[in-house]
């Protein structure tokens, strides 16, 4: 039997929409979530040391405007603690915790719906393969005789295997979905809580033992004016500059 014949809806009975009407509903939003996490996923490592390097050559502003450009909720944990930099520990713990409380929430929407999917998909199947059984017996009670024959119920029968078959295995599509995308957003708070503890550890005491960048590019020196001193009386040492020009 080919599963994406069309004549399954007709011959799944009316619960058969709704289950069609679920599964779209999740594959859209697994395959929204699934880019969306692949989008937020960074070399973390990489992209913190580069921070850092920034950091160290006092160039704040330019490590601001990278994690601006850069997509994901490490790079706006980044921002935070680089953004509150200057303050204390409790201040700067704070705005780190306050940023991964916003980005949780945002990698963690529809989730709950695909979950949701996997829960009453089977619930719908059964209840397409009941109304079925219901329908049969009506046809029974109708039809007026003591007993039938397999011949006239087997397209009710059909229509029962078919609804409960389809719930199932919409449920288990979107059970893998929500665990394939559960274990990607679990990552990446893991990734979240590692770069929140780095920052922290190297804005507080890294950062402010590191001695200032000193530009040693040019050859030349900058000239330096003389500063005339107080001459000492009866010296006439003053006598050598230049008077002023009225």
């Amino acid at each position: 039997m080919n599963l994406f014949d069309l004549t399954l809806l007709e011959r799944g009975g009316p619960m058969m929409w709704p289950l069609f009407a679920l599964s779209l509903l999740g594959c859209v939003f697994f395959l929204e979530r699934a880019l969306f996490l692949h989008k937020g996923q960074i070399r973390t490592a990489e992209f913190v040391e580069g921070i850092k390097n920034l950091a160290r050559k006092r160039r704040i502003l330019e490590a601001l405007t990278v994690c601006e450009e850069t997509p994901g909720p490490v790079a706006a944990v980044v921002k935070a603690a680089l953004r509150h930099y200057q303050e204390d520990e409790t201040r700067l713990r704070n705005a780190i915790q306050a940023m991964a409380l916003v980005e949780i929430p945002t990698l963690e929407r529809r989730l709950g719906t695909i979950a949701m999917i996997a829960k009453i998909a089977p619930l719908l199947g059964l209840l397409g393969t009941v109304l079925s059984l219901l329908h049969g017996f009506k046809r029974m009670e109708e039809s007026g005789s003591s007993y039938s024959d397999l011949a006239s119920f087997s397209d009710l029968i059909t229509q029962a295997l078919v609804a409960t078959a389809s719930g199932l295995a919409i449920a288990v599509l979107a059970y893998l979905a929500y665990h394939f995308l559960h274990g990607r957003v679990r990552a990446l708070v893991h990734d979240m809580e590692w770069v929140g503890n780095e920052m922290l550890q190297f804005l507080l005491v890294d950062l402010p033992a590191t001695p200032l960048p000193v530009d040693t590019g040019g050859d030349t020196a900058l000239p330096v004016t003389p500063v005339p001193s107080s001459p000492m009386p009866g010296s006439t040492a003053g006598n050598e500059w230049p008077a002023s020009s009225s």
